[in-house]
């Protein structure tokens, strides 16, 4: 291949201008024609005792892929299947109780019309992404959904471009359509996320990563300032909690202490119960993290206590330990 002389800046952003262009129009004419179809493709899907089965082959098959990924995160069980392995043993994923959710554009590829007369025959529903409405793989389908184009963006008119959005754009609507109806919220989402940011901040509990047991500073309310801060500094919360009888009664932090000095001066007599902060700001251990943090952030805290139901200490959380965890 001769090497060609590079474009300008100018050229190039207009060639950009142009396949946003053709693909925007793509999409708007796509929007104009959504009708009781699409409704009717989205009432399958929730009526769906099995699974959503995505399919397709070539530039569809990756439309298809992602598809497939965006109904599963979102409440609608789906996976992928490739239509090359389907009709070299994938097919045995497939069962009558499922949806085929077919993409290809031209509606004729071989593989797809192969796996949906087997398909047929097992009772699946067949859902059409097509843009030929007229294809073998529309008139087969129980549905099918138009997702013609009227020119894709390579200047050859060859390479999928504006079909394949338009195929995926179909497929996120169908997917947010099946999410609203199923009331899934930010909690499912989470669930079906736990890696990611979001499944941290919602899944993670305080149990998860509160300090407890002999990692969490203790004294008595008659312990000595002196030794209350050698108790502080050996367990690095910035504060100790202060126990009566196994039950908290306050906690003494380092603001308690910078007080204690600006009103007493030496304070190395005093009992750590004359500066505690008492009624400390506490939370259950199976609350939400992130609930936490708000209270934390909300009151200015940097540490607060963990307790049971019966107002047992069961541990405590630093902001820290929230930041560690990716919580905020």
């Amino acid at each position: 291949m001769h090497p060609h002389p590079q474009p300008s800046p100018a050229a190039v952003r207009a060639s950009a201008h142009r396949t946003f262009d053709i693909e925007i129009q793509a999409l708007q004419a796509l929007q104009g024609r959504i009708d009781d179809r699409f409704g009717q493709a989205v009432s399958m899907i929730l009526d769906c005792p099995g699974r959503v089965v995505v399919t397709g082959i070539g530039k569809s098959g990756h439309i298809a892929r992602k598809i497939a990924a965006t109904l599963a995160s979102t409440g609608t069980p789906a996976f992928f299947m490739h239509a090359a392995e389907a009709i070299h043993g994938d097919l045995g994923m497939l069962t009558g109780q499922d949806i085929l959710l077919a993409i290809s554009y031209s509606g004729s590829a071989q593989e797809l019309i192969t796996i949906i007369s087997v398909a047929k025959r097992m009772g699946t529903r067949i859902i059409a992404v097509t843009g030929h409405a007229d294809s073998e793989l529309a008139r087969n389908a129980d549905l099918s959904l138009d997702a013609a184009v009227d020119h894709e963006a390579c200047p050859l008119n060859l390479a999928p471009t504006a079909s394949t959005t338009a195929a995926l754009v179909l497929g996120d609507a169908m997917a947010v359509a099946c999410l609203e109806a199923r009331g899934f919220d930010r909690e499912d989402f989470a669930r079906s996320h736990p890696g990611g940011a979001l499944g941290r901040r919602l899944l993670t509990s305080v149990a998860d990563i509160m300090r407890s047991g002999t990692a969490l500073p203790r004294v008595r309310p008659d312990t000595l300032i002196p030794d209350a801060l050698t108790e502080m500094s050996s367990k690095g919360m910035g504060m100790t909690i202060v126990l009566e009888d196994d039950r908290p009664v306050g906690i003494f932090t380092d603001g308690d202490l910078r007080r204690m000095i600006a009103q007493h001066g030496d304070i190395r007599a005093l009992p750590v119960s004359a500066g505690m902060s008492r009624h400390p700001k506490t939370i259950a251990a199976d609350a939400p993290a992130i609930e936490a943090a708000s209270v934390m952030d909300a009151n200015k805290l940097s540490q607060m206590l963990v307790l049971d139901a019966d107002g047992l200490l069961l541990g405590a959380l630093h902001m820290h330990d929230l930041l560690a965890a990716k919580v905020i």
